[in-house]
C-alpha cells in the first residue's frame, strides 16, 4: 500500500475510474464546465472515460466509450475554434486500438456519438497532436500498409471539418520511406508530434535509440511529392528538417515539449535577451531500476534551433535507491501537454511513474528547480503515466495499474510562481 506523500501540491479531488488502466488526460472547456477525457490502455472493455471536474473536489464520470484494445489517446476541440466544424459541437480525436483513429461528437459529454474513422485498418497508433485553431492533426500511425518500415510514424490530416477528414501526407525518418533503407528499428518508431508557432517537434525511440526532430511546419505541409504523397522521397522527408538530435542508445525520446520566448533575468545584461528550449523526456521501463542508466528529462537550447545542444536536465532524487525498492518503475515518462496559463514558462509538471507527479520551475532553463511533488496514496505500485493541467491551476494525474485519477493543486511557493493565490 503507497502511503500519500507529498510537497508544495495537496490533494483536492479522486475517482477510481472503474479500476481502469489510465494512460492520457485531457481537459477542455465546455458550455461553462470543465471536461476531463482519461483515455485508457487496453484491456477489457477499456477505451474513453469522460468526467465532468468543474467541481475538482468532486469529479462526476459522465460516460464512458468502449473500444476493442483500449484507446491511448484523447484530444478535444470545440466547433467554434475549428475553422470548417459546426460550431456548436465539441469533437473528440482518439485512437481504437492499434487499429484505427476516430471522431466521436462530444457535445453533450454525457452521451458521445461516433462520427467517422479517420483512418482503419491499422496495425499501430499512438498520440497524436490536433491543432484546434487549423484542424491540423498529426495522427501518429503504422505506415507499413502503404509500403513503409516503420510502424509508427506520421500520417497527417486536415479536421478543420472533423466529419470529413482530408488526407495530406504521411511522414517518418528518412530511410523508412517505400524503397528506403528499411530503418524500421526502435530509432525509426515516432512515439509523439508537439507543435508550437511554425514548429513541430517528432520525438522518436520513446525508452532507447531516441531522436528529436525539429521541422519546419510550413514545409511539412507543402512539401509533398507531386505524384502519391503517400510514397515521399528520402529528399522529401529531409526538406522540412531544420535540426535532428540523435540520442545514446540507453535514452529515448518520449515527449518533446517546446518552451520558446524565454526571458530570463539573470542573463538580461546580456545582449540575446530571448531563448527557446525543447524539453525532452526518454521514458523508463524497467521495474526496480533495471536499466543502464536513470531516465530523465532534457533541457535543449534551441535558441540557434539548427544546433539543438543540452544545458539541463531533471530528475527526480533517489536517496538510497529507495524509489528502485517501491515497486514499479522509476523514472520520467512524460510532462504535461498542454502550453496554457498559469503554468506554461514557469512550471512543468512531470510524470514520474512510483514518484508520482514533480512540479519542475523552468523559469531559468538552465537551471529547472523541483518545486513540489506529490506521490498518491493506492494500492500497490504506483504508477503515475501522465499528468494534465488546466488554466485554474490544477493538476490531473492517472494511473497506469488502476490507481484512478487524482486531481491536485499546487500550494505555498509553487503555486505563488504561477501567481495564483
Amino acid at each position: 500500500m503507497a502511503k500519500e506523500e507529498a510537497r508544495n501540491m495537496r490533494l483536492v479531488g479522486l475517482h477510481d475510474l472503474d479500476g481502469r488502466s489510465a494512460y492520457q488526460p485531457t481537459v477542455k472547456q465546455q458550455q461553462g464546465r470543465y471536461i476531463l477525457y482519461v483515455a485508457h490502455h487496453a484491456g477489457g472493455d477499456n477505451g474513453t472515460s469522460i468526467l465532468d471536474v468543474t467541481n475538482p473536489e468532486e469529479p462526476r464520470l459522465l460516460s464512458h466509450i468502449d473500444a476493442k484494445g483500449g484507446a491511448q489517446h484523447a484530444q478535444v476541440c470545440r466547433g467554434d475554434e475549428l475553422p470548417n466544424a459546426d460550431p456548436a459541437k465539441t469533437y473528440l480525436l482518439r485512437t481504437r486500438g492499434d487499429t484505427a483513429h476516430e471522431i466521436w461528437d462530444v457535445t453533450d459529454p454525457g452521451t458521445p456519438k461516433f462520427v467517422t474513422n479517420i483512418v482503419e485498418g491499422l496495425g499501430g497508433t499512438h498520440k497524436n497532436w490536433w491543432e484546434c485553431e487549423t484542424g491540423i492533426a498529426y495522427l501518429n500511425s503504422d505506415l507499413t500498409s502503404d509500403g513503409w518500415s516503420t510502424s509508427r510514424g506520421l500520417k497527417i490530416f486536415d479536421l478543420s471539418n472533423p466529419a470529413q477528414p482530408r488526407f495530406i501526407r504521411n511522414f517518418g525518418l528518412p530511410g523508412s520511406e517505400p524503397g528506403g533503407s528499411g530503418t524500421g528499428d526502435a530509432s525509426a518508431r515516432l512515439h509523439e508530434a508537439t507543435r508550437r508557432g511554425n514548429r513541430v517537434y517528432l520525438a522518436y525511440g520513446t525508452g532507447s535509440n531516441g531522436v528529436l526532430q525539429i521541422l519546419d511546419r510550413a514545409k511539412l505541409l507543402n512539401e509533398t511529392s507531386l505524384d502519391d504523397p503517400t510514397r515521399s522521397s528520402a529528399a522529401n522527408l529531409t526538406a522540412p528538417q531544420i535540426a535532428r538530435l540523435d540520442l545514446p542508445s540507453y535514452w529515448g525520446g518520449h515527449t518533446a515539449f517546446p518552451l520558446t520566448g524565454m526571458r530570463i533575468p539573470e542573463y538580461a545584461h546580456y545582449g540575446d535577451k530571448i531563448r527557446d528550449f525543447v524539453v525532452l523526456a526518454s521514458e523508463t521501463y524497467s521495474q526496480g531500476c533495471a536499466e543502464d542508466m536513470h531516465h530523465m528529462a532534457w533541457f535543449l537550447d534551441v535558441t540557434e534551433e539548427t544546433k539543438p545542444f543540452p544545458v539541463a536536465n531533471y530528475h527526480a532524487r533517489n536517496p538510497n535507491g529507495e524509489f528502485c525498492k517501491r515497486g514499479g518503475r522509476f523514472g520520467v515518462h512524460s510532462m504535461n501537454w498542454s502550453q496554457t496559463e498559469p503554468f506554461y514558462g514557469k512550471i512543468i509538471i512531470f510524470s514520474y511513474f512510483n514518484a508520482g507527479a514533480r512540479a519542475v520551475d523552468v523559469r531559468n532553463p538552465y537551471r529547472p528547480k523541483e518545486v513540489g511533488f506529490y506521490i498518491p496514496n493506492i494500492s500497490g505500485a504506483v504508477a503515475t503515466n501522465n499528468v494534465e493541467v488546466d488554466d485554474r491551476g490544477y493538476v490531473y494525474l492517472v494511473d497506469r495499474g488502476g490507481g484512478g485519477l487524482h486531481i491536485v493543486t499546487l500550494t505555498g511557493p509553487a503555486r505563488a510562481i504561477l501567481g495564483l493565490k
